[in-house]
């Protein structure tokens, strides 16, 4: 299993024991408390991992990026969600959040050049039928819940692909300035606006921030650099999965017969793309870029130290500002931050 794999895996765990968790601060906290709260939270989790120097070059090449990533995955999607939970059991709002891997697919495959395939789009379509199954009530609130938590996951979808992209900074970076910027503008909004808050409904919801979205946010990035945002996104879909069995033992909510339906089709779409890479002829046009990578798979053979005194073979994986040159080649692989090429024989 890839490194990208198990990021991804872990991340998702993280995320979906915090779903559940956070519907049940939506009772205490006013949508823009509680989003600017977990956020806060992320911020103040990955603030120690996030020290690293940047180039006047890193920040002319993600500034604009960063900017998107922040105002539509720090800012509107957490403030949709924390509305969308407050209509919405936590099962079934764990489950419909399987709606941000249906929106990650489409729009890598369509807008960032993402290779899709047949077993992406497949499972994709099932999580589809997966969601329409969840969602369709005829309780107008839970309707309303499930179009605000349907808006969140595709401001979240646009900020996977932006920031799977995002090579010009560390994903500690990217998550400490969502939830500084974002978060720390939603807090004050929701001070301002819905009043004092428990001190101790804040600061759970800071926790559930800290591990749910600091942690799960970095890792998620990370992953997703090594296998894309579609599939990244696909390995997190089973976030929603644990956040229903938590919402169904430790919550005691019971498990709906449509709840268990389309869980048993997520699953099955989940399961459906599990190996999707392919191989071709492909060409690496010129790039700088900073990710953590190591020596030896065709594509890092930049040298290190003065006079290449230091091979980077030696150093193991490792992380800094490179440049990739010109090359043509033959090999399986992944839409990661070096195979982001048009597919038009296919």
């Amino acid at each position: 299993m890839s490194r990208g794999f198990v990021l991804c895996a872990v991340a998702a765990v993280l995320f979906g024991v915090s779903a559940p968790l956070a519907s049940r601060l939506a009772g205490e906290l006013g949508p823009f408390t509680l989003a600017g709260a977990l956020y806060v939270g992320a911020a103040i989790a990955c603030a120690p991992f996030a020290r690293t120097p940047l180039s006047a070059g890193a920040w002319r090449r993600g500034a604009r990026p960063l900017a998107v990533a922040v105002v539509l995955g720090g800012a509107v999607g957490p403030l949709l969600l924390a509305m969308g939970l407050g209509r919405t059991p936590a099962a079934t709002a764990s489950l419909l959040l399987n709606l941000e891997l249906v929106f990650t697919t489409l729009l890598a495959g369509w807008l960032f050049r993402e290779y899709i395939g047949p077993r992406i789009a497949a499972g994709t379509a099932l999580v589809v039928v997966a969601s329409v199954v969840l969602g369709w009530s005829g309780d107008p609130e839970l309707r309303w819940g499930a179009l605000l938590l349907a808006g969140a996951c595709l401001c979240w979808a646009v900020d996977n692909c932006v920031t799977a992209e995002l090579d010009a900074f560390t994903p500690a970076q990217i998550t400490l300035v969502k939830g500084v910027v974002a978060g720390g503008g939603n807090l004050a909004i929701g001070l301002l606006v819905e009043g004092g808050p428990s001190v101790l409904a804040l600061m759970f919801a800071m926790v559930v921030g800290a591990f749910g979205y600091g942690a799960s946010i970095t890792l998620w990035i990370a992953g997703a650099r090594d296998l894309g945002a579609a599939r990244g996104q696909l390995v997190f879909a089973t976030a929603p999965f644990v956040g229903a069995l938590l919402a169904w033992t430790v919550l005691r909510e019971p498990a709906t017969t449509r709840e268990l339906v389309a869980l048993a089709i997520a699953v099955a779409g989940i399961a459906f793309v599990v190996r999707s890479g392919h191989e071709h002829a492909h060409t690496h046009e010129p790039l700088t870029h900073r990710h953590r990578h190591h020596h030896g798979d065709d594509h890092h053979d930049h040298p290190h130290g003065e006079g290449a005194a230091t091979p980077g073979s030696a150093l193991g994986s490792h992380e800094h500002e490179h440049t990739h040159a010109p090359v043509k080649h033959v090999h399986p692989h992944l839409p990661d931050l070096h195979h982001r090429h048009l597919h038009r024989h296919r």
